[in-house]
């Protein structure tokens, strides 16, 4: 007769987060020092930001300066809250709902810096008023080169704020939800049943940040030639970096959690486990963007010039030619 395996499960695989005074009883001295130096960072990222948010409200004017706070915020942010989950991992949901609530409006932000950049709404429909725009580019339409272009008006740029502004109050109420329905046991993302809540409103909003990100890519791929001079180009890639690291990786570790793929490790059950990974990883990782983005943001901004001061330039450049090549 064969022996069965022995497929026995510690306990503590099985049950909720750890408290955070049982964490700290259990740590070694490895990973105190981790944890150190990781909410060493977690303060260093806060108090630059706080440090820039005074620099640009006093050099900036109103409403671009309160832009460029919230988009800058959002790696500090998402590090802070990052910080909390890292010692109380019983506070993840609440701690993760912060972070996606305030990058929800951060995308939106990025949109209205955009326009502002270009000297706010009205001029920006001034310059642009009747110029066809591209709309096939990602994250939806990347593929289809046949859309036609889309002349600018006042309807358009309404359509693109309202796309990219239902991601910021929805994508919160969800979050809330989401929350409620937790506290009450309704809420597991290991729950992938179809009568779960979490394989409902979760595919809900990867639909609602797809949609959002789509206006926010329409107005860039259709200006950022205006707007290299104040670095755009950057700026936009760290917008999309902390998209990627905030939603995507954490997707995935939370997705492996799920199918046991990282191992668990007393006191830490494995999806446990892989939401301590994925908040150490994202400590070190919005630390450095917020260095970068220190040094992207942190500066006065001057108006770009009008259109039609572009136009007299360049006629009073074509008229000089042309008297130079007279007097020759």
């Amino acid at each position: 007769m064969e022996k069965a395996p022995n497929n026995t499960i510690h306990p503590a695989c099985l049950q909720e987060p750890p408290l955070a005074m049982e964490v700290i009883r259990q740590m070694d001295a490895f990973n105190f020092s981790l944890y150190i130096m990781l909410s060493c960072m977690s303060c260093i990222s806060l108090l630059l930001y706080l440090e820039q948010c005074i620099y640009i409200y006093t050099k900036n004017s109103y409403p671009k300066k309160t832009t460029i706070i919230w988009i800058s915020g959002a790696a500090p942010v998402i590090a802070t809250m990052s910080c909390f989950g890292l010692w109380i991992p019983r506070a993840v949901m609440i701690t993760d709902m912060t972070s996606n609530c305030y990058f929800a409006v951060v995308v939106y932000k990025v949109l209205m810096l955009l326009v502002e950049e270009l000297g706010g709404s009205t001029a920006f429909l001034q310059r642009f008023s009747g110029t066809p725009f591209r709309i096939n580019t990602g994250p939806c339409c990347c593929c289809c080169c046949c859309l036609p272009r889309v002349p600018m008006s006042r309807q358009l740029l309404f359509w693109l704020k309202v796309g990219a502004l239902q991601y910021a109050i929805l994508k919160t109420a969800l979050s809330v939800l989401s929350v409620v329905l937790w506290t009450n046991g309704n809420f597991d993302l290991s729950d992938l049943e179809i009568t779960g809540t979490a394989i409902w409103i979760n595919p809900f909003i990867g639909v609602l940040t797809i949609t959002s990100l789509w206006p926010v890519a329409i107005v860039f791929m259709n200006t950022n030639s205006l707007l290299r001079s104040l670095n755009i180009v950057p700026k936009y890639a760290m917008y999309q970096l902390i998209l990627v690291l905030s939603q995507l990786q954490t997707s995935i570790i939370n997705i492996l959690s799920l199918n046991a793929t990282i191992a668990c490790a007393p006191p830490f059950s494995s999806q446990a486990r892989g939401s301590l990974l994925s908040q150490q990883m994202m400590i070190m990782e919005m630390f450095i963007i917020t260095l970068v983005n220190r040094f992207l943001y942190r500066r006065s901004y001057e108006p770009l010039p009008s259109e039609t001061h572009d136009n007299d330039k360049n006629n009073k450049a074509n008229l000089s030619a042309a008297l130079m090549e007279a007097d020759v």
